[in-house]
């Protein structure tokens, strides 16, 4: 009952009164990153969500579109702007998937939604992640998050989606303020990406 009924009017809810709550911080963010990036604050992709369904995510910029002499875009450790790893090292830039929490497409706590390229790549278990709607944070990410293997991290997202429960997700919810009021498990310094999934790390 709590997986398909109070979850998501909970999620709903949640979302709307800290879209509310957050709104000044939202406004201030999208401001400054627009200066900051001289365009766009927001960036959008297409990512796989519950039955692999493909929906567009919402989040803050951080990096620029500074690109070399070429016309490729610089590494990601180059284009990060000084506003914007303030706002990922304090994980500001999930502020906006609060809307996709909104129209459904995502939960507060779920397996984080990866990028489709990786589908193919799963195994059978590996796919079961996709039997519940993502989340803006997740089991695996207050268990190590990019700290940790991509196989440690689907055994995670799948073991979130066999133990779901209410006091599961405020548990997660909890550990996932205590990260970001301490900033733990965030590292910009070398790379601003996770290592891409081949299928087999």
């Amino acid at each position: 009952m709590y997986r398909n009924g109070i979850k998501i009017a909970l999620d709903f809810v949640a979302a709307l009164f800290g879209l509310v709550l957050l709104f000044p911080l939202f406004l201030l963010v999208a401001v400054a990153l627009m200066i900051a990036n001289q365009g766009s604050c927001f960036f959008f992709q297409k990512r796989p969500g519950k039955d692999e369904k493909i929906f567009q995510i919402i989040k803050f910029k951080t990096m620029n579109d500074r690109r070399d002499a070429s016309g490729n875009l610089l590494p990601d450790v180059e284009r990060i702007t000084k506003i914007g790893g303030f706002v990922r090292k304090y994980s500001l830039d999930e502020i906006p998937q609060l809307l996709n929490v909104l129209k459904g497409d995502m939960s507060l706590v779920g397996p984080r939604p990866l990028i489709p390229e990786y589908l193919p790549m799963y195994n059978d278990d590996q796919k079961r992640r996709h039997n519940v709607r993502p989340g803006i944070t997740g089991w695996a990410q207050v268990n190590g998050r990019n700290a940790i293997s991509w196989t440690k991290k689907f055994e995670l997202d799948v073991w979130y989606v066999d133990n779901l429960n209410f006091l599961l997700d405020v548990k997660i919810l909890l550990k996932t303020l205590q990260k970001v009021v301490a900033s733990e498990d965030v590292n910009l310094s070398e790379a601003t990406t996770s290592e891409y999934f081949n299928g087999t790390n």
